[in-house]
Parts: structure tokens; C-alpha cells; sequence
């Protein structure tokens, strides 16, 4: 390990130890020798002002010194290789995801990164070109509309809008109790309480305007009962499972879709001709038929028969296109 993790690791062990730590064992977990371990305890305590204690004579040990009240930390943020390698991984998300509404908010936080990684590599040039991040499908956002449904979510507040929904393109004002933001598919989603129909619903975020936090606190679902109805089945628009939908793949498309994560509650299959049978529970079919679509020959509704039959005339409709 380099020496920015001898340091973290040695500040973990003194601060967790009730008794002085012994020099063998800091240097089985520092993995170095008896120099570089001296080393350290001396950058530790000179530099960093450690208040270490040691006990002398031939078996040597090290604490930090007991005192009352707060107890020593570490100056600043200290980085183990994984942690960098996270942080690396962050911050180029964040650079590389488009103007969106997380581009804007964290700006502050992604410069921090950069002088973190920045101190952290030495001087060296950080190989941020070997991180790439494609975004796929997001939607325009407007950040003032993120910002204020984001803040009635986290202060509890209850929020009114204006939502035109997209498959009716109609507007109607709702009045909802904020639950909590869902990121799925490159977007963002409000599941909410909705006051006048008395009903969770999902709200687009990018749908959403003219958004004011009201004074009533907002109501509290409970967790369970959000994944009951908006997380039980297949898509973000989901409400109880109507059925199980059974989903057969060729063997070429299942060296992928065995590999896949579709839903919470998924049954994968291999059949004995090498193909892979999924099931999974649905609600409203119009997404996982469009899902299923994108495998073109290689995939097949098996059951249950109206959504197979559903499938069938989308398909119909579709060639009538081409024709």
C-alpha cells in the first residue's frame, strides 16, 4: 500500500485501540518495515499533530494520548486507492453526463474533486480519458423545477405544480405529499401523494412546471407500501402486478439477457435448447412490450395470452408501416 493509506490505516488502528497498539502488528497491517512504520508514526505525529504516545523498550507500542472529549482526526480528506479510483470514477460522471440539472448543482463539488485528485496525483496527469460515460435517453430538465421539487422532498413540505402528462399531453394542477426522487433511465421522477386523487403516482420531473413548496408538511408513506405499488412491478409507472409475463429469449440473446437485471422478483430459466426463459410480474404492458421489442426475433411472449395477442398487433402495426 502507498503512503497515503499507511497513514489512513495507522490513524484507524490508534484511534480504535483502547490499549497501545504493538509494533509488530502495525507493521503486519501496514504491511512495511520497521523504518518506513517510524516514518510514518513521525509524518503522523510532526506534521499531521497526532497526540501518539509510545511505550519504549524492547517491545515498542503506540496509542494516541488519552484525553477528554473530541478526539484527533485527520486534517482534511484523506483517500484510500479504491476511494480515489470512486472519486475519479465521480467525477468524470459528472463532467461527462451533459448540462443536466446534476452538471449545474454539483459544480462546486466537482472543483473540489479535481483539487483533491489533483493533490492526491502529485502533480501527475490524471487519466480521466479512460473513463467514458454515454448518457442515453435523458431528457431536457429544467434545474430551477429539480431544485424546488428536490427541496420539498428533503424538507418535508407538501408541493403544488402544473403536469401535463405525456401520453394525453393534457395539463391538470396537482397538490401531492413529495415521497422521494426515483433516477431511472437517465431521468428523474417524482413519487408522490397526490391529494386529489388520493393516490401514489410517478410524476416526470421534466413534465413538471411552475412548482411552489406550500407550507403543510407533507404526508409520510411508508416505505413498504411506496415499493408495494410503485416498485412491485416491471417499469416506473408500475401500480400492483396484474400478471406475470413469461419471456423466452434465443440462445443468441440469452448470453445477455441471463445477465440482465429486469426486476426485483425476476425467475430466469435456461431451457434445455440453450434458450433463456424470464418472468416477471407487469402492470402496465406498454413498456416491457417495448423492451421486449428492441430483441426483435430473438424474443417471444409466451404468456399469459393478452399481452402475447397485445404484442402480436403491435407488431401488425408495425410492418403496416413498411408496406
Amino acid at each position: 500500500m502507498d503512503r497515503y493509506e499507511r497513514i489512513l490505516t495507522l490513524h484507524r488502528l490508534l484511534k480504535s485501540a483502547h490499549y497501545p497498539v504493538p509494533l509488530p502488528r502495525l507493521m503486519d497491517e501496514l504491511e512495511c518495515s520497521r523504518a518506513t512504520l517510524y516514518r510514518d508514526i513521525a509524518f503522523l505525529r510532526d506534521a499531521l499533530g497526532a497526540p501518539i504516545e509510545s511505550a519504549g523498550g524492547e517491545h515498542a507500542a503506540f496509542r494516541y494520548e488519552a484525553t477528554e472529549g473530541q478526539r484527533f482526526e485527520l486534517p482534511g480528506l484523506w483517500l484510500t486507492s479504491d476511494e480515489l479510483a470512486a472519486l475519479l470514477a465521480l467525477n468524470e460522471l459528472i463532467g461527462r453526463s451533459g448540462p443536466g440539472v446534476l452538471a449545474g448543482a454539483l459544480a462546486p463539488f466537482k472543483a473540489r474533486i479535481e483539487h483533491l485528485l489533483s493533490d492526491r496525483a502529485s502533480g501527475k496527469a490524471l487519466p480521466v480519458e479512460r473513463i467514458r460515460v454515454i448518457p442515453w435517453g435523458e431528457r431536457k430538465l429544467d434545474q430551477q423545477v429539480f431544485r424546488i421539487t428536490a427541496g420539498a422532498v428533503l424538507d418535508r413540505k407538501q408541493l403544488r405544480f402544473l403536469y401535463r402528462a405525456r401520453t394525453t399531453n393534457n395539463e391538470s394542477k396537482r397538490t401531492v405529499s413529495p415521497q422521494r426522487l426515483t433516477h431511472y433511465r437517465d431521468n428523474w421522477y417524482l413519487d408522490a401523494w397526490d391529494h386529489d386523487r388520493e393516490a401514489l403516482r410517478s410524476f416526470a420531473v421534466d413534465r413538471i412546471a411552475d412548482p411552489h413548496a406550500l407550507e403543510g408538511g407533507a404526508n409520510n408513506v411508508a416505505e413498504n407500501e411506496l415499493n408495494d405499488l410503485l416498485a412491485s412491478s416491471y417499469g416506473i409507472f408500475a401500480g400492483k402486478p396484474k400478471a406475470w409475463a413469461t419471456i423466452r429469449f434465443s440462445a443468441h440473446a440469452a448470453r445477455w439477457v441471463a445477465d440482465e437485471h429486469w426486476h426485483s422478483q425476476q425467475k430466469g430459466t435456461w431451457l434445455p435448447d440453450g434458450r433463456y426463459e424470464l418472468q416477471l410480474p407487469y402492470s402496465n404492458s406498454r413498456e416491457l412490450l417495448m423492451d421486449v421489442l428492441k430483441y426483435g426475433p430473438d424474443a417471444e411472449i409466451a404468456a399469459p395470452l393478452p399481452l402475447r395477442e397485445e404484442m402480436k398487433i403491435m407488431l401488425q402495426l408495425a410492418l403496416t408501416g413498411y408496406q
